[in-house]
């Protein structure tokens, strides 16, 4: 009776242990937005070619897109007047700046993740929202994890597949879309 109340002990304090692992040790593509989309949906983005990098609200971002997103685009889009297609996707990184303090000019570079943002065009899926699905993922770097954006993010965020589209209504006449893309 001692030894197996000794194991039970052994057994749930190793359960603890290398279960806090491995949920710290997340699969973003695991992540979803309530009702909305999924981190997985986005897989590889990582690799995608760069449309543009951009400064906004005190973060360095890197937007990149797929390659139906960058074909679009060498197209003439959204300045040719066609919307982008289906299967179109973007994703938006932010960093905070730091300072390269031994480097010549001092610039300021990416330093730590603070989010990733996510656009796909499927005009069936997304009929009701211009045809744009928009995700938005806070990063933790403590726990290597993300987690959806909510309203007490920076910037806000709502908690489906259509958080983004009041925002992108300001550039209706350009597909949603607010980035061009960088000269080459």
């Amino acid at each position: 009776m001692r030894i197996s109340s000794l194991l039970v002990v052994i057994l749930a304090v190793m359960l603890g242990v290398f279960g806090g692992k491995a949920i710290s040790a997340q699969d973003k593509y695991t992540v979803q937005v309530p009702g909305g989309l999924a981190f997985a949906e986005f897989r590889g983005f990582e690799d995608w070619a760069v449309i543009a990098i951009s400064e906004n609200g005190g973060k360095i971002a890197a937007i990149m897109g797929n390659p139906a997103m960058i074909d679009a685009y060498k197209q003439g889009e959204p300045g040719n007047g066609k919307p982008f297609p289906d299967g179109a996707k973007m994703a938006k990184i932010h960093w905070d700046p730091k300072k390269q303090e031994a480097y010549p000019g001092q610039p300021m570079v990416p330093g730590a993740q603070h989010d990733v943002d996510f656009m796909v065009k499927d005009s069936t899926r997304f009929a009701d929202s211009g045809g744009w699905g928009w995700a938005a993922f806070d990063y933790d770097a403590a726990s290597d994890t993300f987690t959806p954006s909510n309203e007490s993010s920076t910037p806000p965020q709502g908690h489906d597949a259509k958080c983004g589209f009041a925002c992108h209504t300001l550039v209706k006449n350009r597909d949603y879309v607010f980035t061009e893309y960088g000269h080459r």
